[in-house]
């Protein structure tokens, strides 16, 4: 298939790419930058000027493919629920380019949505409207191009890592350096689900490939690592104490990443594992967060 992936030269994106060429497909990647489109092209793929903000250039970058594969996101978290807006209105203008072909639309979303409360695992059968997660934009907009004849399915991403980044982990890293000590809530016992970039990047193509519309697919390797193991691997990288605070103090001193620290979110990928016999194989969390470079003044 011809494929046309946003977010081509990014973190998760960029490792998609490889995934979809190496098994005969196409790819038509969306940058935004020269640069962006000589790596591109370097890396075996074709290049497509455009943006999130230009919706022209996503209905014509869809418009041209066989398959759409949506990983673009604008992770400045401060600005979350108008980013959830903008990614809600780049999904209707990918499927605008494709209803009544059947033509297969990967949409991606937080594995939050599965949640059903009650600190049980999310799930893939469920989408909770209620859950306080803006992100749930992302899939009302899927909904709604599913009702116009698209053909959506969606990858539900955990804290997606390697390395270099952790998702939600990677600004977590940044309020330690700027406070001294690396922090928890309470006792710690709310849990993130997590998975290695290789193996989520293998899932995208998977999914492409099963091309079952309406599925939705966890990309969890891990159901739930602690907030205070997460905390203490950090402080363990950055030579620093670890400490709980109230959350009364999460606010202040998590600041806008404090709407997530304290969230309990663990995630099962059962029924995805067995769909796409999709078994995870890279490291866990906390491995890459003890073999991470922590020297650099920032690894966001």
């Amino acid at each position: 298939m011809r494929v046309f992936l946003t977010g081509a030269t990014g973190f998760i994106g960029s490792k998609v790419l490889p995934e979809l060429l190496a098994a005969g497909h196409q790819v038509l990647g969306m940058t935004r930058s020269d640069a962006g489109a000589r790596a591109l092209v370097a890396a075996g793929a074709q290049a497509h000027r455009g943006q999130l903000e230009d919706l022209d250039s996503l209905h014509s970058g869809a418009a041209q493919a066989d398959a759409v594969i949506h990983t673009a996101f604008d992770h400045d978290f401060s600005n979350f629920v108008a980013n959830c807006e903008k990614d809600r209105q780049a999904i209707k203008a990918l499927g605008s380019a494709l209803i009544g072909s059947n033509k297969p639309l990967l949409i991606t979303s937080g594995t939050g949505m599965g949640s059903a409360g009650h600190g049980q695992p999310a799930t893939e059968d469920v989408f909770n409207l209620d859950h306080p997660n803006p992100r749930s934009a992302s899939e009302i907009a899927g909904a709604d191009m599913s009702a116009a004849g698209v053909n959506v399915s969606v990858v539900r991403l955990p804290q997606v890592h390697d390395t270099v980044k952790q998702g939600l982990v990677s600004p977590l890293l940044d309020v330690a350096r700027a406070k001294g000590f690396s922090a928890y809530i309470g006792e710690g016992h709310n849990r993130w689900p997590a998975a290695h970039v290789l193996d989520v990047a293998r899932l995208y193509r998977l999914a492409l490939e099963r091309n079952e519309p309406g599925a939705r697919y966890h990309a969890v390797a891990e159901e739930g690592i602690t907030a205070r193991d997460i905390a203490t691997a950090i402080g363990a990288g950055l030579h620093m104490p670890v400490k709980s605070i109230t959350a009364d103090e999460a606010a202040d001193h998590f600041g806008w990443l404090g709407m997530f620290a304290g969230m309990d979110l663990p995630a099962s990928s059962t029924w995805t594992q067995k769909a796409l016999d999709w078994h995870p194989v890279g490291p866990g969390l906390i491995a890459d967060l003890e073999r991470m470079d922590y020297s650099g003044a920032s690894n966001m």
